[in-house]
């Protein structure tokens, strides 16, 4: 057979129940197979034949199936792997003299080819550089022991070495102890964090800072500047608060002196003006100590606004199709104002309600006293939803209880009972016009209905006044 496809792995998601997963390339044997189960953690187990698993198609170009036995049912959230894996021999024995058979030939060609495919799957895997970039040797001589607690890097050049140190958190600084590079310490005269940049033994005392060996280490967390900023923060929260109160003392005393003596102005304001001074130093100093301790709103479980929310340019939207609900508390109601109306530029309005019909009510112009009440039927009412067009002219809606049960007037539409034709009599019926010719004129007013013409002219005469 020819090979027309590179696939020889397929992987399946496992729900638990599922027991055969087929794979789509040919295989000569059982054996060719590898199964691996990968778990949601990234554990993974190979399986065994026949304890674990059966395979079926061996031989065949488009593949089979690997079904698992009872027990071995992979789980829901893990992976099912299906590889083809071929040991790395040559079975096929040519003769002298023997016959020269294509299909066992063309086998061991087909053997070659997925070898190869076997084998560039796993250089896909690999790490490696591009084919434009210069990478000197991807070679080390460095032995096990000297490499051990040390890290894959790259030197000056750029070329692989295995010689950086890996290091660990060696705890509270110490003198005469060998640090090697990446060696995390803490100074704890400051509480600073370091790392070891050169491997050396300890010596003198801390601070490190002005240890002899300081250019040794590396400062990566400065705890000492980070309590100082907290005590700063604390400190000007608290002259805010003395601020503060200052302010209000001030600001008191000086209402007072107003209100006793107007001789006392100019103290007074002289007060006044010290207070807003000494409020304004307060608002500073509390916008400082906040800004110290300021959080992400997304911190907050039920954040809350000191004031109104002035959007500016912006608006209010949600992210990922989500909704924008407005919930009020309790008797609370959803309150919208707007000068020049409201608009809703796309979309439909739904007035939803909970046990009961919904409504919208529209007011009058004068102080909102009077309202008229478009209401929804009750459920029981409904033979299926509903729908009202409203007329494409100027005109008033008038309600079915507006329109006289019986008799023509203004706003009740007679209707023809029978066919109307020209030159006809028109008979006023409740709330019905019919049609009369002139012998039903005449014998609707009871004249004579004899066929003579003077009899008839006498009855229409009469009729037409």
């Amino acid at each position: 057979m020819t090979v027309s496809t590179t696939s020889n792995k397929v992987s399946f998601s496992a729900n638990g129940s599922t027991t055969v997963f087929a794979y789509n390339f040919k295989i000569f044997a059982d054996a060719d197979l590898t199964v691996i189960i990968r778990s949601s953690t990234g554990t993974e187990t190979t399986k065994t034949l026949t304890t674990h698993y059966t395979v079926s198609g061996a031989g065949s170009s488009s593949g089979g199936n690997v079904t698992f036995t009872s027990g071995n049912t992979p789980a829901n959230g893990e992976t099912v792997v299906i590889q083809r894996k071929l040991t790395l021999t040559q079975g096929t024995d040519y003769v002298a003299n023997d016959p020269f058979p294509a299909e066992s030939h063309e086998d061991a060609l087909d053997r070659l080819t997925f070898i190869t495919q076997q084998i560039q799957e796993e250089v896909d895997r690999s790490i490696k550089a591009s084919v434009t970039n210069t990478f000197a040797s991807s070679e080390f001589t460095t032995s096990a022991t000297d490499r051990a607690n040390k890290v894959f890097s790259f030197d000056g050049s750029g070329n692989l070495a295995v010689t950086q140190e890996l290091g660990t958190f060696r705890g509270d600084w110490a003198a005469s102890t060998t640090y090697a590079v990446r060696d995390i310490v803490k100074d704890t005269s400051t509480n600073n964090i370091f790392i070891v940049t050169e491997a050396h033994t300890s010596s003198g005392s801390q601070p490190l800072t002005t240890n002899a060996n300081s250019a040794k280490y590396a400062l990566i967390v400065d705890a000492a500047a980070a309590a100082t900023s907290a005590t700063a923060a604390a400190t000007s929260a608290t002259a805010a608060a003395t601020s503060a109160t200052a302010a209000a003392t001030s600001a008191t005393a000086s209402a007072t002196a107003q209100t006793a003596s107007e001789t006392a102005k100019t103290a007074s304001e002289t007060a006044q003006a010290a207070a807003a001074t000494s409020a304004t130093a307060a608002a500073a100093s509390a916008t400082a100590a906040a800004s110290a301790a300021l959080a992400p709103v997304s911190n907050d479980s039920s954040p809350e606004l000191g004031g109104d929310l002035d959007v500016v340019t912006h608006a209010i939207v949600s992210s990922s199709n989500r909704n924008i609900a407005l919930t009020p508390n309790g008797s609370g109601v959803v309150q919208i104002d707007g000068s020049n109306g409201i608009s809703i530029e796309s979309g439909a309005i739904s007035i939803k309600n909970s046990g009961a019909q919904s409504y919208v009510r529209f007011y009058c112009e004068s102080s909102n006293a009077h309202y008229a009440q478009l209401q929804a039927p009750a459920h029981a009412d409904f033979s299926g939803n509903q729908t009202i067009v409203l007329p494409a002219t100027a005109g008033t809606l008038a309600l079915t209880s507006q329109l006289p049960t019986s008799g023509i007037s203004s706003g009740n539409v007679a209707t023809f009972g029978s066919g109307v034709a020209d030159d006809d009599f028109l008979r006023v019926n409740g709330t019905t016009i019919e049609g009369r010719s002139a012998s039903e004129l005449i014998s609707d007013i009871g004249a004579t209905t004899a066929t003579a013409a003077a009899d008839e002219a006498t009855a229409l005469a009469i009729a037409l006044g």
